[in-house]
């Protein structure tokens, strides 16, 4: 008997395959920032020329009109807020200039959800992301036991080889405080990107190795993520398990994994004294003085402060997207002193709100507030099956962007880029087009 015909694949089909590796690619390259940017440069090229070109052809497009406009909303909820920031900002060149590059983000933020369109394509994206996050956990797990990421001491001695000079200078090595992972001890950045992946690992561990396996992943993250000593961290790994335990254990054993969690973690802090000085640090908030408050915080309270002088000063477009550290010098509360992340101003604002009203202004929280509605609204009233799909997703960039937390700068070109990709697997998963 003769085997069945297979339908041809569309034009559409065959442009968009190549999606997935790419945004594999990015996620990957994450520890070598210059190589990622390159890759996500010519992945917006190479999706906004494929989507012209199928456009003008009059062919079958690579993604659903839903999901394209849902994906662009989420750019332009990112990307107006800091074009209106530059008109009067602190540093306008700087401004404009950054603002001009923030539009590689949009056709960028189409490849991604091209990426996931399709099962066949959707399944291994995900699938890729969870494979690099379980790969880095390995890693970091290597680290504490070894004191050295065999990743990041492979990618140093390729960079020794080629240049002469590692990744990292020696007196950020001997600085690191912390389990840096695969990002290296230049880029303590390892705790808030490995909670922000982690849906995607639980998920993955769930579906393939059911409770068990969730379990087993959930603790060895839990493990790297407690020694990785971000405590903002923390709480976003907290509210990851919390909303993938409820339904995959129930309340009952939802609540006796976190209290082995607790029992496990009262351990490493008293057996690791990195982990024992961030506890110390964080029980000088009860105290009850704003200095003891101010070093809980890490100084985040006299940022916040300066944030809270930007606000007022530049309510409307704030002082520019990233102008945090061009307006603190006049807005710090104690310039006599040295802050205590050390010299120099800070950056930015460590708390999402913060940022946005500082840098952009009300106008700019508004719209971040509009195309958070317009997620929300989209999530509201998706079929059971697309809200199945794009739950990792879902959860990833809700625990990203939750507002009760401390934050990375989300106008960086690192934490920005992260953030807009999982806005953009959001939208593609929640709006594919599956009956296909």
């Amino acid at each position: 008997m003769a085997e069945p015909l297979k339908a041809p694949r569309s034009p559409a089909f065959r442009a968009g395959r190549w999606a997935p590796w790419w945004v594999i690619a990015f996620v990957a390259l994450w520890p070598l920032p210059g190589l990622a940017e390159t890759v996500l440069v010519l992945g917006a090229l190479y999706a906004a020329t494929r989507m012209v070109q199928l456009r003008l052809q009059g062919k079958q497009r690579m993604l659903s009109s839903p999901a394209w406009a849902l994906t662009s909303i989420l750019f332009l909820g990112y990307w107006l807020p800091q074009a209106f920031s530059a008109f009067d900002a602190i540093d306008p060149a700087t401004a404009w200039r950054k603002a001009a590059a923030g539009l590689r983000y949009l056709p960028f933020m189409w490849l991604v959800a091209i990426a996931v369109a399709t099962p066949e394509r959707r399944a291994l994206t995900l699938k890729g992301i969870a494979v690099i996050t379980a790969a880095w956990t390995v890693d970091g797990l290597a680290q504490a036991a070894f004191g050295t990421s065999p990743l990041f001491w492979s990618m140093d001695q390729l960079k020794w080889a080629v240049s002469g000079h590692g990744l990292c200078s020696p007196a950020e090595m001997a600085a690191a405080d912390r389990l840096s992972g695969v990002l290296g001890a230049c880029n303590l950045k390892f705790g808030q990107v490995l909670a922000s992946l982690s849906p995607f690992l639980l998920f993955f561990a769930a579906q393939r190795l059911g409770k068990a396996g969730w379990v087993l992943v959930a603790a060895a993250l839990g493990v790297v993520l407690v020694l990785a000593g971000s405590r903002a961290a923390w709480i976003t790994y907290a509210l990851v398990l919390a909303f993938s335990g409820w339904r995959l254990l129930g309340a009952r054993g939802l609540m006796a994994c976190l209290a082995v969690a607790l029992v496990a973690m009262t351990a490493l802090t008293l057996g690791s004294s990195q982990v024992r000085e961030r506890v110390a640090r964080t029980a000088m908030a009860w105290e009850g003085e704003s200095d003891g408050v101010n070093q809980a915080l890490s100084g985040r309270a006299q940022i916040w402060a300066a944030a809270g002088c930007m606000i007022r000063e530049h309510p409307i477009n704030g002082v520019g997207a990233r102008g945090f550290r061009d307006a603190y010098p006049a807005c710090n509360p104690r310039p006599e002193s040295a802050g205590v992340w050390g010299a120099g101003p800070a950056l930015h604002a460590h708390q999402i709100v913060l940022e946005i009203l500082a840098e952009t202004g009300v106008l700019g929280l508004l719209l971040w507030l509009a195309a958070a509605a317009q997620a929300w609204r989209a999530w509201r009233f998706a079929p059971l099956a697309a809200r199945d799909r794009a739950r990792p997703a879902a959860l990833a960039l809700a625990v990203t962007v939750f507002p009760f937390n401390t934050h990375l700068a989300f106008y960086s070109t690192f934490w920005g880029g992260l953030t807009l990709l999982l806005a953009a697997v959001y939208a593609g998963s929640l709006l594919a087009s599956d009956e296909a």
